[in-house]
C-alpha cells in the first residue's frame, strides 16, 4: 500500500527518467514533508496518466518541485486540494509539460516564497490559466508561473491589492497569445513620499520585472490602475487601460 506517513527525500526523483512508464501511482497522504516528491516522475516522456488528485492538505518546503517536469506526455493535471502553500511547494511542478492543456485549480489563498515559481513554464499548449484567489502575496511567490506558454490567451485576474518583491517577475513572459491581464494593484505612500514617481519605481518596479516580455499579440490590453501606467515595464504589444471601478 501506498505510504501515508512521509519522510524528507523519500520519494526523491523515485522514477526519474523511466521513459516507459505510462501511469503514476496514487499517493494518498495527506502531510508531506520536505523534498518529498521532488522531481518523483521528472523526464518519464511517456507519462500520460497521473494520480487523479494529490489529497495533501499539509504541505511542505519544495515537496512537489519538478514532480511532473519535462513528462511531455501529459495532458491532465492532478487535482491539488492544499489551501495553505509552503517555501518553493510547486517550483517547476509541471515545467515542460508540453501536452497539457489544463491546469489543475488552485485554491490556496496563504502563500509563500517562490510557492509557485515557474509551475506552468513551458506548457506551450496550456490554454486555460486556473483562478488565482489570494489577495496576500509573497516574494517571487508568481515568478515565471506561465512562461513560455505560448498558447495562454487570457490571464486569470490578479486579486491582491499589495504587491511583494517579485512577486509579478516574469510571470507571463514570451506569452505570445494573451490578450489581456486585470491586475487590482495599488500604489502605497508613506507620509514622506506621497506622489513621489521615483518612490513609487523603487518599491515596485522589480515586481513587474520581465512579467510580460515577449508577451501580447494583436491588441491585447492590461487593465491596471492609473498610478501604475507609468512604470509597469510592457512589451510593446500591449496597451495599458485604465481598470474599471
Amino acid at each position: 500500500l501506498p505510504a501515508t506517513k512521509l519522510a524528507s527525500y523519500c520519494y526523491y526523483e523515485m522514477f526519474s527518467g523511466c521513459t516507459a512508464l505510462t501511469s503514476a501511482p496514487k499517493l494518498p497522504a495527506e502531510s508531506l514533508a520536505s523534498y518529498c516528491y521532488q522531481g518523483m516522475f521528472l523526464d518519464c516522456t511517456a507519462l500520460t496518466k497521473a494520480p487523479e488528485e494529490l489529497p495533501a492538505t499539509t504541505l511542505a518546503e519544495a515537496c512537489y518541485t519538478q514532480m511532473f517536469d519535462g513528462c511531455t506526455a501529459l495532458t491532465t493535471a492532478p487535482t491539488l486540494l492544499a489551501e495553505t502553500l509552503a517555501s518553493g511547494c510547486c517550483d517547476e511542478m509541471f515545467g515542460g509539460c508540453i501536452a497539457l492543456t489544463k491546469a489543475p485549480a488552485l485554491t490556496a489563498t496563504k502563500l509563500a516564497v517562490g510557492c509557485y515559481n515557474k509551475m506552468f513554464s513551458g506548457c506551450k499548449s496550456l490554454e486555460t490559466a486556473p483562478e488565482l484567489p489570494a489577495e496576500t502575496l509573497a516574494d517571487g511567490c508568481y515568478s515565471e508561473m506561465f512562461s513560455g506558454c505560448t498558447a495562454l490567451e487570457t490571464a486569470p485576474e490578479l486579486p491582491a491589492e499589495t504587491l511583494a518583491p517579485y512577486c509579478y517577475q516574469c510571470m507571463f513572459q514570451n506569452c505570445s497569445a494573451l490578450q489581456s491581464v486585470r491586475i487590482k494593484a495599488k500604489p502605497v505612500f508613506d507620509a514622506q513620499n506621497e506622489g513621489n514617481l521615483s518612490f513609487q519605481i523603487m518599491e515596485y518596479a522589480n515586481c513587474f520585472d520581465g512579467w510580460l516580455d515577449g508577451a501580447g499579440s494583436d491588441n491585447p490590453k492590461i487593465y491596471c490602475y492609473q498610478e501604475f501606467y507609468d512604470f509597469i515595464t510592457v512589451a510593446s504589444k500591449l496597451e495599458l487601460t485604465l481598470c474599471p471601478g
